[in-house]
């Protein structure tokens, strides 16, 4: 990324500045001001986030925030109540307490003798999603949004479930959080009550896993929030982005064909990630991207915004296997429109082993049968790609062998997908409940597999998430499994190979009990999303270098050290994927903070013992300046019966060498078709 220092405007950095809720708590902010606002009010731009603005985004929030400010806007960062060093306990995600805050924040930010009443939302992950949330409410200075790695629907396509699966990387998350919501205030910003306000945390947060957990279907818990129950709702303009590498890259789309328009959309290779940031590479200059979308609906300037194509997405090129790409080859490709007339749906029918490409339907049927080895999905990588460490799916022919597959011939010439794949499926289970993971892949003349997109299906919510029901062990069911979109070359020579497994550990959590299907290939076909080039995609006027203001200074005091292992017992028959995320010690200059964080998390099976799984998280995270010191160490356990989730987890929390808060949990969840 290159720095710039210097802007059209000075800027002034005030901090903290306390904004008054309506119940009387106060949350924290940072602001960037450009020079004069106080004699030339400036519209504002709002992040409104969780995640420790003193000592967690700190530099991040430097890079962004003082470019915005530099560019003449008002640029503010807000603590979510109960994070950082703002009042009150922080006990979910999205909850209506959040939005009502968003709402006085906004009321707050246009009446400030520095701000023209114009204000804008920009937030990746968390705050995309409250961009949105906040944006479907209607508030009268809310004019425009960005909204980066974000979701519509928090059920469907969320960290929580996939296809009615439950997601590894709920756990994960989960952890995250419960080790971000143990720790103080600042004394230096708050005062003598840190110690009080920090108790009311670690008392009344809670254990969010359980409530996840608590909620396995599509109900009120997940609809709110979940901006595709009313789109309509949505009236000021989005640009909403995201990269192939993450979680959210689906809602993009979705976003795009929903609110066409008011909605420009972009997908690049990136992991969860702002797009100036983007691993894998390459970035781009998206900060100038954001001022043309605020210059031309906060100021009203001509900026050629609404001129730019509906979708711009990087169309991946063909690359061997590995976990962390440093740069993802491809080029960039743009729709008039989503669903595009650009993109018309193939139908590759299934035969023993093949996928067919001349789109005949076998007359003769099949019945394949399957069922994966528990450690299927070692090899899968995180639902949500953070790059930090090796996080991307490895090398498929690892999966592979504990899954069904097929595959093309090798293709005559270069294919070009973009969109979502479908698989339509003639199926039997011999359980009651079972779960489907669908993988398409790239595979080389050398047979190396490269994962393009996958898709997962409870085969219990074949016909619905808010209720669905039991197999009927034997009976034939028609089912659809949506894969993630993806855009991607397939090089002539190569083949298309789709694979299909019983389990996905742990991506996915399994079914209660070992699970054989049974495919009828005659009634079964991938539907393929197929591109037509488009002359158009040459004259795409280009991104610009990836730029941003100097972060804050920091002093790195101890190594960063991030990896996964996948360990095999072959004694005791036992698989482990180890996952380590120790960010080392760093000095945050600004405030003399030292910060310690990490994170090791254990997901472990024994042979096909379904009641083996278990997944295992510790969190420790400590916060550091001349004689305070604090720490907390938090700990998740989730196991599991045919009937029921076991959860354990444990907070402890310590000022210096002494424990200061214990709390244990033990709860018992049902499972719920799970």
């Amino acid at each position: 990324m290159k720095v710039v220092n210097v802007f059209p405007y000075g800027v002034e950095c005030h901090d903290p500045v306390w904004i008054p809720m309506p119940d009387g708590v106060r949350l924290c902010a940072r602001l960037w001001l450009p020079e004069g606002a106080a004699q030339r009010p400036v519209p504002a731009i709002l992040e409104y986030i969780p995640y420790r603005l003193r000592d967690g985004s700190a530099r991040r929030d430097a890079i962004h925030h003082r470019y915005f400010a530099g560019h003449g806007y008002a640029a503010l960062r807000v603590d979510l109540r109960g994070s950082g060093d703002s009042g009150g306990v922080l006990k979910d995600e999205y909850l209506e307490q959040e939005l009502v805050d968003g709402e006085a924040i906004l009321r707050w930010l246009a009446a400030q003798p520095w701000c023209d009443g114009r204000v804008g939302m920009i937030g990746i992950s968390w705050g995309g999603f409250n961009g949105l949330q906040l944006a479907a409410r209607r508030p009268p200075a809310l004019k425009a949004v960005v909204s980066v790695c974000s979701t519509d629907d928090r059920y469907a396509d969320d960290v929580h479930y996939m296809g009615g699966c439950l997601l590894g990387d709920n756990l994960s998350w989960a952890s995250t959080m419960f080790a971000y919501n143990s720790l103080p205030p600042d004394p230096d910003v708050v005062g003598d009550e840190w110690r009080e306000l920090w108790h009311q945390r670690l008392e009344g947060s809670g254990l969010w896993l359980a409530t996840w957990l608590e909620h396995p279907h599509r109900d009120a818990y997940w609809r709110h929030g979940s901006i595709c129950e009313d789109f309509s709702r949505i009236e000021v303009p989005v640009l909403a982005a995201s990269g192939w590498a993450d979680g959210y890259s689906n809602a993009v789309k979705r976003l795009v064909a929903a609110l066409p328009q008011c909605c420009k959309g972009l997908i690049g290779p990136w992991s969860h990630k702002y797009p100036h940031l983007g691993e894998p590479g390459p970035a781009i200059g998206f900060l100038q991207e954001c001022l043309r979308w605020w210059d031309h609906w906060l100021k009203g300037l001509e900026r050629g915004v609404e001129a730019d194509p509906v979708i711009r997405v990087w169309m991946q090129d063909s690359m061997p296997p590995t976990t962390r790409p440093g740069c993802r080859p491809g080029r960039w490709v743009a729709e008039p429109a989503w669903p595009s007339p650009n993109v018309q749906y193939w139908r590759l029918p299934l035969a023993p082993g093949r996928l067919t490409l001349d789109g005949k339907r076998r007359r003769e049927e099949s019945a394949l049968n399957v069922q994966s080895p528990l450690s299927c999905g070692l090899f899968a990588g995180k639902w949500c790609s953070y790059a930090a460490g090796p996080d991307l799916a490895h090398d498929q022919r690892e999966e592979d062998g504990g899954a069904l597959i097929f595959d093309t011939p090798p293709l005559d010439e270069a294919l070009e997908m973009m969109g979502a794949p479908e698989l339509e499926l003639e199926v039997a289970a011999d359980r009651p409940v079972a779960m489907l993971a669908v993988r398409l892949s790239d595979v080389a003349p050398d047979d190396k597999a490269t994962r393009v997109t996958y898709g997962l299906l409870n085969l219990t919510h074949r016909e619905s998430h808010e209720a669905p029901t039991p197999l009927e062990p034997g009976r034939r069911y028609r089912v659809r499994v949506k894969l993630n979109d993806a855009a991607q070359v397939f090089p002539c020579g190569h083949r298309l190979r789709l694979s299909l497994s019983t389990s996905y550990w742990p991506l996915a959590w399994p079914p209660p009990e070992p699970v054989r299907l049974t495919i009828f290939d005659s009634g079964s076909a991938l539907h393929l999303p197929v591109r037509s080039s488009r002359e158009e995609d040459a004259a795409l006027v280009t991104f610009g270098e990836s730029e941003g203001a100097s972060s804050i200074a920091a002093t790195r005091l101890e190594p960063e050290h991030h990896n996964w292992y996948v360990h095999r017992d072959l004694a005791e028959d036992l698989s482990t994927l180890e996952v380590i995320n120790d960010n080392g010690r760093i000095r945050l200059e600004d405030s003399g903070i030292e910060v310690q964080t990490r994170a090791v998390e254990r997901y472990v099976s024994r042979a096909d013992d379904f009641a083996s799984i278990k997944g295992e998280t510790r969190w420790e995270r400590s916060l550091k300046r001349g004689d305070w010191e604090v720490s907390t160490v938090t700990r998740t356990v989730l196991t599991s019966s045919a009937e029921v989730f076991l959860l354990h987890a444990t907070l402890d929390a310590y000022e210096g060498e002494r424990r200061v808060f214990c709390r244990c949990w033990d709860l018992t969840i049902p499972r719920r078709l799970v």
